[in-house]
């Protein structure tokens, strides 16, 4: 199960990585946290792939004090998403034409959705923007929408008055990648090689099934789910 977790994980970012390179190409709009990776890259002359992994690395900072620790997918997220967003910026042409660019954006969210159904169908951890949000909710009792809402109302205002695209990929967006992502989880999420042992229950190999996987296995689908919804 390992060489297929690791290969759902890397070819999962790098899909998302490019996802988040063709909704900027279509020029309708970007999901909220990426209104703010572009306003900042647009005031600090960085590329937009530089700044998602610095981000990354600042929100990550903000799990010290919420008491939560990083998995593996979570550290692959944060340097890969932003290195393959560069990479899909140098390779793929912006659209003039609005038929283009509907396009693009339809692409853009269907690609994405695969995406995040690929890596966190592979039990690496939570991304380090959903593990804010979920780690955020879990200490304050808040539910992981309003968590999630009051973080991406923040970073969308920011975004937006940093220069940030706001439209209505932004809409279309936050209406489909949630329903999206809970279609296609089923297909991707791997299951746990001790589960389907003979004569073994849901017992303490289960358990550290879900440990090693830096987070329990359905809490990070669904959690994942509702913040993407």
């Amino acid at each position: 199960m390992m060489p297929r977790r690791l290969l759902q994980l890397f070819t999962g970012l790098a899909m998302y990585g490019i996802s988040l390179a063709m909704f900027i190409r279509a020029g309708l709009g970007l999901d909220p946290w990426d209104v703010f990776h572009q306003g900042v890259a647009g005031k600090t002359g960085l590329s937009i792939g530089a700044v998602v992994v610095i981000v990354s690395f600042l929100v990550l900072l903000l799990w010290i004090p919420l008491r939560q620790w990083p998995g593996f997918g979570t550290l692959c997220n944060a340097v890969l998403v932003g290195v393959f967003a560069d990479v899909g910026l140098a390779l793929i042409p912006e659209f003039s034409h609005l038929g283009g660019q509907i396009g693009m954006l339809a692409g853009a969210v269907l690609l994405n959705g695969i995406a995040s159904a690929c890596y966190i169908g592979a039990r690496f951890g939570p991304g380090a923007r959903d593990g804010l949000m979920t780690g955020l909710a879990r200490r304050t009792g808040w539910s992981v929408r309003t968590s999630r809402t009051g973080i991406e109302i923040v970073v969308l205002g920011t975004g937006w008055l940093l220069g940030g695209s706001v439209g209505v990929g932004t809409v279309v967006y936050a209406l489909a990648i949630g329903p999206l992502v809970q279609l296609l989880l089923p297909r991707f999420t791997v299951p746990e090689a001790r589960n389907r042992k003979a004569g073994k229950g849901p017992g303490k190999g289960a358990n550290k099934g879900a440990n090693e996987a830096g987070a329990p296995g359905a809490g990070d689908s669904s959690e994942t789910a509702v913040t993407a919804a």
